[in-house]
């Protein structure tokens, strides 16, 4: 699951981000409303943690501004005790859920986990394609009940991959998703294929089917129709 974390707070940020890495998130981090507009009309999340109050202005503006791009990433409002007022607006706004200031860095890790399933797993705690099983909550992935021996990049490329079935992700796309913000430091997107090659061939030592297919100059594309 790719994480942005919106906290004007440095030391909360990156206790969030840390944890939320050792939990196998992508996460990324900004401390203002103008860098997180600019991250999200550049990127794609999964979901949004979004701080309220921010040095150049309220996190609401953010969700009115996602709303008004058809941004569609989850919203997780984290807030102070006292602004029940914003955190009302911000539901009625469209955010997904919300945490009051202090919070359980587990209890984050669990809303975050809700949100998606509701989002992209119509609720459930796993999803299943043909003959492949994949749950975001224990990061395990079986072929025909057979369970995938994956690593964590490995195993969020095919969760990537399931969710958007039959659809055409590009490398940039990919790329995006697996390392965020961190392949503007990278020459080109060629560790994709090597992931992709090595997510195939664990696929076909488990005797499941060759779902991903090369589209040739674009990307690949999980064809849940074999």
């Amino acid at each position: 699951m790719k994480v942005l974390v919106i906290e004007d707070n440095l030391e909360l940020a990156r206790n969030m981000e840390s944890f939320l890495r050792r939990e196998g998130y992508v996460c990324e981090t900004t401390h203002a409303l103008n860098e997180a507009r600019d991250k999200i009309v550049s990127f794609k999340y999964d979901c949004v943690i979004l701080d309220l109050m921010l040095p150049d202005g309220n996190g609401l503006e953010l969700i009115e501004f996602m709303k008004e791009q058809r941004i569609e990433s989850g919203i997780l409002i984290v807030s102070a005790k006292n602004a029940l007022d914003d955190r009302v607006r911000g539901l009625d706004l469209g955010a997904d859920d919300y945490l009051t200031k202090p919070f359980h860095l587990t209890e984050l890790n669990a809303r975050l986990r809700a949100i998606f399933r509701r989002r992209n797993l119509n609720g459930e705690r796993a999803i299943s394609v043909n003959d492949v099983t994949v749950n975001p909550d224990t990061m395990e992935a079986l072929i025909a009940g057979k369970p995938l021996d994956l690593t964590p990049k490995e195993f969020e490329l095919l969760l990537y991959f399931v969710i958007n079935k039959n659809r055409v992700l590009t490398r940039q796309s990919i790329a995006e998703h697996l390392w965020g913000d961190y392949i503007d430091h990278l020459a080109n997107v060629d560790f994709v294929y090597q992931h992709v090659k090595n997510l195939r061939k664990k696929i076909d030592q488990a005797s499941g089917r060759d779902y991903i297919e090369t589209v040739y100059g674009l990307g690949y594309k999980f064809n849940a129709l074999k």
